[in-house]
């Protein structure tokens, strides 16, 4: 990891000192141990201060929407994805992207390594190819470290990632990892398939009973991005705002839907809930239907229209009847 981090340092450094760039949009250094915090570097010295590591959770495509200037984002595969399909939307203008490619290895699920080490406060990690070093101190305060494999406290969505390399990268700071995690993309859509109709609503509401409408999975995702979301309209009024059981689903159902065929599997809703709510139970179904009808991944191609996005008089209309 700190090679990339003095590559993508490297590479920030060099746009801002060449003019080619207003800014750079990475990761900075979080204000608690296990978190890494957006940052918008405008100069040379500020581009020294970002970082990369297994904590960078979140979608950096959500600060580069609607942004008019020129920029440079760092970005890993999914978010590479969600750039291009930003630019498909006009939301960005390709001529004024650089993206920085940074090839995953996978993201680290704070909440694991804290379930894993009840009995111990972190203050720091080292992280290695296959495992990370914690330090700390326990809970009568005596110094201690813990070392726990990277493969058993991954993020959900890094486990079934099939794209962990950049696409339409602009240039890269390492060479290419293997290509896909090895696991089965359509792993968390399965269990619908096993359920009835009263199951999959048993299981729906299950799933989101917990949440307290904070919006946070809205606000961190780069396909929400309209300047009145369909919960603050009040003229039709789409969606109560009570934490009743029907205003907190149709919330939820709406807003997968607003994604659906859009969605690159960031992880960035589950990571920025504090309810811990899987939400990609969801997501990943629609995901699943729009790679099954139609063949295609959102962002992976510069030309390709997302399917959810055209129409043709000679689309089939068999929903309709």
């Amino acid at each position: 990891m700190q090679e990339r981090t003095q590559n993508i340092r490297a590479a920030a450094r060099r746009l801002l000192e060449e003019k080619r760039v207003d800014c750079v949009i990475g990761y900075i250094k979080g204000t608690v141990p296990l978190r890494a915090q957006p940052f918008i570097a405008y100069t040379p010295e500020e581009a020294d201060t970002l970082i990369w590591n297994s904590f960078c959770g979140g979608n950096l495509a959500t600060h580069a929407s609607g942004r008019k200037d020129k920029m440079a984002v760092v970005a890993q595969g999914c978010v590479s994805r969600n750039l291009t399909g930003l630019v498909h939307e006009k939301r960005l203008q390709r001529e004024n992207l650089h993206v920085i490619g940074v090839p995953c290895v996978g993201m680290l699920d704070f909440r694991k390594i804290e379930a894993k080490l009840p009995h111990m406060t972190i203050t720091s990690v080292d992280e290695g190819d296959e495992s990370i070093t914690l330090h700390g101190y326990d809970v009568d305060g005596a110094d201690c470290q813990e070392t726990l494999l990277r493969r058993d406290v991954k993020r959900d969505n890094c486990y079934t990632c099939l794209h962990r390399n950049p696409v339409n990268a602009d240039e890269t700071v390492a060479e290419p990892v293997e290509e896909t995690a090895g696991g089965n993309i359509d792993f968390i859509a399965a269990p619908w398939e096993k359920l009835d109709a009263d199951g999959r609503k048993t299981m729906f509401a299950e799933t989101f009973a917990s949440c307290i409408r904070c919006y946070s999975c809205r606000d961190v995702c780069p396909l929400c991005y309209c300047n009145t979301c369909f919960v603050d309209e009040s003229s039709p009024q789409w969606c109560g705002k009570t934490q009743d059981p029907a205003d907190v689903q149709t919330f939820h159902l709406l807003r997968a839907f607003h994604c659906g065929g859009r969605c690159t599997d960031c992880g960035a809703c589950e990571t920025a809930c504090p309810q811990g709510i899987k939400m990609r139970r969801l997501t990943s179904y629609l995901e699943r239907d729009v790679r099954r009808l139609w063949e295609y991944e959102p962002g992976m191609a510069d030309d390709a229209e997302p399917p959810l996005a055209t129409f043709t008089i000679e689309d089939p209309q068999e929903h309709f009847k």
